[in-house]
């Protein structure tokens, strides 16, 4: 059953967390907090010692987690440790994935990824060019495979992305790395504009802070936000400032909904019609 199903009734909200950030059980008390306040789907790190796709606030997430001893196989059981409903997509390198288990090649992660529950995989770093073979891997154990899209992205890349992917496409509304951001970029519009045709759906993600910033994403066209950075600086500060791993929660939670209430008012009332 593939993720496009979340996007079905109304527009998603898709959080992203670093699995054991900053420790293995805080962690998943953090993402399960996310589900409560209304995560539709939750992108979950596996860390990369070399993430090149995330600003510092996600790159000292992943210090912290590879730190605090995470590494594929936890990852997996961290998975199967959770108690949430929501379906649940990886968001790693291809190095990992194609280094893991016995088998050449992507066959191995992919089928482990199955088996704890995983439903799709986000690989920022592998060229919708060069991904036959996990696509492949992804069809035999049932995975949607999301790719990003960024407003730099040619014609004829996007052109093999949208014969590659599935799930969702997380579509890039800025230039750069992840991070959240006090403004909106202007090329939001002008890239869902490109891709408005595909029949997956559209969830736009890097800088995404405040339900007003959903609220507009969606007004402008998106099918779903995608939230990272925000919501691992809540963790750092709560890590940081010795908060309660109760408290730093509720403040996940709470901004959860929040996010997913902007989402909601994009669909039902765009900015532009107030």
């Amino acid at each position: 059953m593939s993720l496009d199903r979340i996007f079905a009734d109304e527009p998603a909200f898709i959080p992203y967390l670093v699995a054991g950030d900053p420790t293995y059980e805080e962690s998943l008390e953090y993402v399960e907090a996310l589900a409560r306040g209304g995560a539709d789907i939750i992108e979950l790190g596996l860390p990369f010692s070399e993430p090149i796709a995330e600003g510092s606030t996600i790159q000292q997430a992943i210090v912290r987690a590879l730190d605090g001893g995470m590494t594929p196989d936890r990852y997996f059981a961290f998975v199967e440790d959770l108690a949430v409903d929501v379906p649940l997509a990886c968001m790693t390198y291809y190095n990992l994935v194609y280094q893991y288990g016995p088998s050449d090649g992507p066959a191995s992660f992919v089928e482990r990824a199955a088996e704890v529950g995983i439903e799709g995989l986000v690989i920022p770093d592998l060229p919708a060019e060069e991904a036959d073979q996990l696509r492949e891997a992804c069809d035999e154990h049932g995975l949607d495979l999301v790719f990003i899209v960024a407003p730099t992205t040619t014609d004829e890349r996007l052109e093999r992305i949208r014969e590659q992917v599935s799930g969702y496409v997380y579509v890039q509304a800025r230039l750069g790395t992840t991070g959240a951001r006090e403004d909106l970029s202007d090329h939001t519009a002008e890239t869902l504009a490109q891709i408005e045709d595909w029949t997956v759906p559209k969830a736009v993600g890097f800088g995404i802070k405040t339900g007003e910033h959903a609220q507009r994403i969606v007004g402008a066209g998106a099918d779903g936000i995608i939230v990272g950075s925000a919501l691992v600086s809540l963790v750092a500060e709560g890590d940081d400032e010795d908060i309660s791993t109760g408290e730093t929660a509720t403040r996940l939670e709470n901004t959860a909904s929040e996010l997913k209430a902007g989402a909601l008012a994009g669909r039902e009332h765009p900015p532009e019609q107030q």
